[in-house]
């Protein structure tokens, strides 16, 4: 498995796949064709499905700005390799073709030639669960001193950068009003969310600013802003609010919330192997599935739960997100995104304190839910990936 730091990257939304992983493409191919003035991007797929409404035209011509850029879109045309797609072509002042790569944007930020991810970057040489439960067990280590032993010391000033992100876009969300970019004209609601949660007391305040906090960034995405894939831009807003959450109720100290990072970013990184967080590829149980996995597991290792316990969380949080479509609305990270990621977080506290009761011990592994969401996003119709064809965006907003 490869480093944590490709769970947890710092960028602009609204997408991870659409956004993110293209302009790193189109700022690649650029470097590589220094002087050409004019260049044709072709998006195929899913890419090419949602892409205006996840602003990857834009992304990518600011990428490429000052020069001349032409993106046509191939939405009915799907590449063997994956469903994000895109041809970049270098042109001459006749139009001809000097330069041709064609790339695909996997999912979380990242692109590949081949459409797979490369395996050439590992630094664990342990990729189940089973196997690093059986190292905790063996060496008396939690799951965040696995990461901390694999990854370079840095890892922590990494994780402290990705923790004042999250913390400063919940901060501008509860205080931003208006209506999100895109045409849906939804109104941000996390401001008013969090004004109705100062008044409630107890359980009903908790879940309140859950709900104001996931909303918060996840509007902060939509809009474009700055966020934390976690592990995607989708499904920014999960673990930020719950552990903001829990910052805020529990006063738990920043070294703790750290601990619960990297935990997260170890399922996150497990899932990413043997599974995918690609919308595109698995639907969204591999983006709020992902995210409310990753955050109940950094709960449980934050409230002081053992390795077993943290397993079991983040498998409770997955399988109840088993067979969820990515459906956008218009193409758009708003709906059902923004909400999905609302309940995301809820979904991933239920799951930390059903963990907590336990001793840790199951039947069905966290493993063994992974292979189950791979196999269910490859069952999935193409129209439930990211395409906007089926599920809630084939039924339109009116109705």
């Amino acid at each position: 498995m490869e480093s944590i730091k490709e769970i947890f990257k710092i960028g602009y939304g609204p997408s991870s796949s659409h956004t993110m992983g293209p302009r790193k493409a189109a700022e690649i191919f650029r470097q590589n064709n220094p002087g050409v003035k004019n260049i044709r991007v072709t998006l195929f797929g899913s890419l090419a499905a949602t892409g205006k409404g996840h602003m990857t035209d834009k992304a990518i011509i600011s990428a490429l700005d000052p020069v001349t850029v032409e993106i046509v879109w191939q939405p009915n045309v799907f590449l063997p390799a994956h469903p994000n797609g895109l041809k970049f072509e270098a042109l001459d002042k006749t139009g001809n073709t000097r330069e041709t790569w064609t790339i695909y944007s996997i999912g979380g930020g990242d692109i590949s030639d081949t459409g797979q991810r490369n395996a050439s970057a590992s630094i664990y040489e342990l990729d189940t669960m089973p196997e690093i439960l059986a190292w905790c067990g063996k060496n008396g280590r939690t799951l965040w001193e696995y990461v901390e032993i694999h990854e370079s010391p840095a890892i922590w000033d990494h994780l402290s950068e990705v923790w004042q992100v999250m913390q400063a876009a919940i901060l501008r969300g509860i205080e931003s009003e208006g209506v999100l970019p895109g045409g849906l004209n939804l109104p941000r609601k996390a401001s008013s969310y969090y004004i109705k949660a100062c008044g409630y007391k107890g359980t009903m305040a908790r879940r309140a600013y859950t709900f104001a906090f996931a909303l918060a960034v996840s509007e902060e995405n939509a809009s474009g802003s700055r966020i934390v894939t976690a592990p995607t831009c989708g499904s920014c807003g999960v673990i930020p609010a719950v552990i903001y959450l829990l910052k805020t109720q529990y006063d738990f100290s920043e070294k703790k919330i750290l601990h619960g990072l990297a935990t997260a970013g170890l399922i996150g990184n497990l899932i990413k192997t043997n599974a995918s967080i690609s919308g595109a590829e698995v639907g969204c149980q591999g983006e709020v599935g992902s995210a409310s996995s990753m955050a109940a597991a950094a709960a449980t290792q934050m409230f002081g739960g053992t390795p077993g316990q943290v397993e079991y969380a983040a498998s409770i949080a997955m399988e109840h997100f088993l067979g969820l479509t990515c459906d956008p609305l218009l193409g758009l990270v708003q709906i059902p995104c923004i909400e999905r990621n609302a309940f995301g977080a809820a979904r991933s506290l239920d799951a930390n304190m059903y963990a907590l009761l336990s001793d840790g011990h199951h039947l069905v592994s966290f493993d063994r839910v992974i292979e189950a969401m791979k196999q269910t996003g490859h069952d999935l119709p193409r129209i439930y990936k990211e395409t906007a064809e089926g599920g809630l965006a084939a039924l339109g907003i009116t109705g």
